[in-house]
């Protein structure tokens, strides 16, 4: 496969220069080439470059300045360190100021192959990002949605497609999975966005309650009905009504319902008089609902009027790299809107391996009372809640502490992926969703474990 990418590749020492220039070539890149900073700014000043490839070591500029005036030319820029004089330090300074990475001499070019094939999909999501924002007018209206794709790829292409169409959507997933702000995201990326978004709870009401909250009464239709009320049906007339855990509707309800969705009408609690409701269906819910529609328990008529597209939110165990930008989001929501509190490693590192059977709601608490709690400048693994914290005792203890920064990221990366593995049954494809990388990168990774 050919690699899609504008590289600039810059090193003084010629020979190492053009060794990596070719071997790009090879894979189908176009390649430029300069023998130092200043040359490689003006170059990237005249030239279209997806990523710069740079020695840390170079007379003049060094690595990490080059990093940084790239980043303030044009900070889409992606900017891989090599050097020969590897240090935790140096990785770390390097990552902060924005490199994509950071690999050591003598370069493993299976390696450094796989380090652009992941900044090309990078790359490639990127794009698919902005025309769905162009298409949603803005993530911004609808808080909440932060990923950097992966197992979320599919929801939002999915979203970006459905959208201009008036189908009714059904959204599957755990409790906090965020399946309103998806549901919002669909409205939003519609011709409907100009009309109401009207949410209910199927689970929040009794049966004769959430029957007048969807389809309204007439005054004296049952005792304490003192008025006529529209119902949220009527509502979303012209908008999107979103029916929240559908799997909780009473029988009686679900027959109102599928009538609604099939004739397009309705008629309030207490009257025989049809009214006209031109509206969009999004449901929602964390049932089984195929298994609930074989027991019985949900009609399976309304089951497809409902899921002429099913959408799956997966959970937040399997969307392991969105966590890091979960809680910068969240820390800079509920940090007094200044310079939100950073987590340090060893709390990133168990936030990384906690389970959330919450989900993203469950992150967001953990990060607003850790917060609320940290007891210094940053946020430790003492101010996250017991639950977290147990998995600090499941690590090697002082040994896990005297690792390099390096060790412990692989230390980590081996132990999810055996996780995975193990939790698919061997299968690859589907421990690599539940990673949230590509079945290819997962490959690699495991190509890497067993040398």
């Amino acid at each position: 496969m050919s690699l899609d990418l504008r590289l600039l590749v810059v090193d003084d020492e010629e020979k190492q220069r053009a060794l990596l220039a070719g071997f790009f070539q090879e894979l189908g890149a176009e390649v430029h080439q300069a023998a130092g900073g200043r040359e490689a700014l003006a170059m990237i000043r005249s030239t279209l470059v997806d990523v710069v490839v740079t020695d840390y070591r170079m007379p003049g500029m060094t690595g990490r300045e080059l990093l940084r005036e790239v980043k303030a030319l044009n900070p889409e820029i992606q900017v891989v360190i090599v050097t020969a004089y590897g240090a935790v330090e140096d990785a770390v300074g390097c990552l902060k100021d924005g490199a994509a990475d950071y690999l050591s001499k003598p370069l493993d070019l299976d390696e450094m192959e796989h380090v652009l094939q992941r900044l090309e999909e990078r790359r490639h999501l990127v794009r698919e990002n902005l025309e769905l924002k162009h298409r949603l007018g803005s993530f911004e209206s609808v808080p909440g949605i932060v990923t950097c794709g992966g197992a979320m790829t599919d929801v939002l292409s999915t979203v970006s497609r459905v959208a201009a169409s008036p189908v009714s959507v059904l959204l599957l997933g755990e409790s906090g999975t965020g399946k309103e702000l998806i549901a919002r995201a669909i409205h939003q990326a519609g011709s409907r966005r100009g009309g109401p978004f009207v949410a209910v709870n199927g689970s929040a009401l009794s049966p004769t309650l959430l029957e007048s909250e969807l389809f309204g009464h007439e005054k004296g239709a049952f005792t304490g009905a003192d008025r006529m009320r529209i119902g949220r049906l009527e509502a979303a007339t012209g908008g999107t009504l979103f029916l929240d855990e559908i799997g909780d509707l009473p029988p009686e309800v679900q027959v109102k319902l599928l009538r609604v969705l099939q004739e397009r009408t309705i008629e309030r609690v207490g009257s025989t008089l049809s009214i006209p409701v031109d509206v969009r269906v999004i449901s929602a819910t964390h049932r089984d609902l195929l298994a609930e529609v074989r027991e019985e328990r949900f009609r399976e008529d309304l089951y497809y009027r409902l899921a002429v597209v099913a959408i799956e939110i997966p959970p937040l165990r399997r969307r392991r790299g969105d966590i890091p930008l979960l809680v910068e989001h969240f820390a800079t929501r509920y940090d007094g809107g200044g310079a939100a509190k950073p987590f340090s490693s060893e709390a990133m590192d168990l936030l990384m391996r906690y389970d959330y059977p919450g989900n993203v709601r469950e992150l967001e608490n953990i990060v607003q009372r850790a917060l609320v709690l940290a007891r210094s400048d940053s946020v430790t693994r003492h101010d996250l809640p017991p639950a977290v914290q147990e998995r600090f005792s499941e690590q090697a203890g002082p040994a896990a502490d005297a690792l390099s920064l390096p060790a412990r990221v692989g230390a980590l990366e081996k132990e999810m992926i055996e996780n995975a593995l193990e939790a698919e049954d061997g299968n690859q494809s589907r421990a690599a969703g539940r990673l949230g990388i590509s079945e290819r990168a997962l490959r690699y990774k495991l190509s890497k474990l067993r040398r």
